[in-house]
């Protein structure tokens, strides 16, 4: 298997720039998402590294071989696809067995590299079965199977989960993930869906407009969102921001809202101006004692959970609180945030303020 670096990567089609200088490293064995909106420059990255588009400029380099200008065919990599990609007129068997076929490979060697690639997989029993008659699961199998049996650097995956039903998704993510670890292949897989990147993935780019907004492991990203989209886009229900005019210095420690001083980790730099108070739902807390009040809007039954949306002097929030919890619509309550779990972001860059290396120590005690 292969590290995989992206340095500088930059790919223009005419006037329009798709993904502008991306840079990130991609380590042996790991299972690396690229997540994004339709659009965001996710796929055209993964084509880049694939060999299915040229950059503009920038380096991509595989198992420390640069590659950007050499072809899919030179690149020694298997890409898996939404659609499956399966020829119709062979079974399942032949399906897998193409590439090798295609590379000349002794007939013997050939089957036992299918049977072993079907037990893998759990699809032994059909590998004499056309293709056209195969659930999607199954379908999907057998891509995956003709990808896994050349035994490549790395595995590219363009969102191939996406024809699947939402219950199916989930059954085949938890499959997925569980092969990587068998096999202990570099894997970089597409989605624009957030929860399939944080259950699947060992570390995540979020990309935006084709930027690279953050790059880290799932857990970091969630916890501390470097910039408001990242925040938003990750996390159901989002992020909530308070937005408050105010300034931040060096040595200050606390924000007003709407008359009330809110304790938050020390800040990177002074910031002046508008500014966001950003709090993931579940670490909003109800406190009688607290002078900071929000009127309850809407409540929504999750079984162990409710989602609480309220209405404040800096705008609306929603709390992730105990379905046992007793809310009615027109409650007032007090609100607390425990310092530890708050960011605070400049609205007009949308960027946020805080220290990683402070959040490194708020993490670790």
């Amino acid at each position: 298997m292969a590290q995989i670096m992206i340095k500088n990567v930059r790919k223009d089609f005419g006037s329009f720039n798709a993904v502008k200088s991306s840079t990130f490293t991609i380590e042996d064995g790991e299972f690396f998402m690229l997540l994004g909106p339709s659009g965001c420059g996710k796929t055209t990255t993964l084509r880049m590294m694939a060999g299915l588009e040229l950059p503009t400029s920038g380096e991509i380099y595989i198992e420390g071989e640069e590659v950007g200008m050499k072809p899919a065919s030179q690149r020694d990599i298997a890409f898996v696809f939404q659609m499956f990609a399966l020829y119709p007129h062979m079974n399942v068997g032949k399906n897998i067995s193409y590439p090798l076929r295609s590379q000349g490979m002794p007939k013997a060697q050939i089957k036992k590299k299918v049977g072993e690639v079907a037990e893998i997989l759990g699809i032994t029993d059909i590998l004499n079965r056309p293709v056209g008659g195969l659930s999607g699961g199954d379908r999907q199998r057998v891509a995956l199977g003709r990808a896994i049996v050349r035994d490549p650097k790395a595995f590219f995956m363009d969102e191939p989960l996406g024809a699947l039903d939402a219950e199916f998704r989930e059954h085949m993510s938890a499959e997925l993930r569980a092969l990587h670890d068998r096999m202990g292949a570099t894997t970089v897989y597409v989605t624009h869906d957030q929860l399939e990147a944080m259950q699947m993935g060992d570390k995540i780019v979020v990309m935006n407009h084709g930027v690279v907004e953050q790059f880290g492991r799932p857990q970091e990203i969630y916890d501390w969102p470097s910039t408001m989209f990242v925040a938003s886009f990750l996390g159901s229900p989002s992020m909530n921001f308070l937005t408050f005019e105010g300034m931040i210095g060096n040595n200050r420690r606390t924000v007003e809202m709407n008359g009330v001083d809110f304790a938050i980790p020390e800040s990177l730099e002074g910031a002046r101006g508008k500014l966001a108070f950003g709090v993931r739902p579940e670490h909003v807390q109800f406190s009688d004692s607290s002078p900071y009040k929000g009127e309850v809007l809407a409540t929504e039954y999750l079984g162990t959970t409710q989602i609480v949306t309220l209405a404040t002097a800096n705008g609306e929030i929603k709390s992730r609180v105990n379905a046992v919890q007793s809310i009615q619509v027109g409650d007032h309550v007090g609100l607390q945030f425990d310092p530890r779990t708050i960011t605070i972001f400049n609205v007009d860059t949308g960027k946020a303020l805080l220290s990683l290396a402070n959040q490194e120590v708020l993490k670790h005690g």
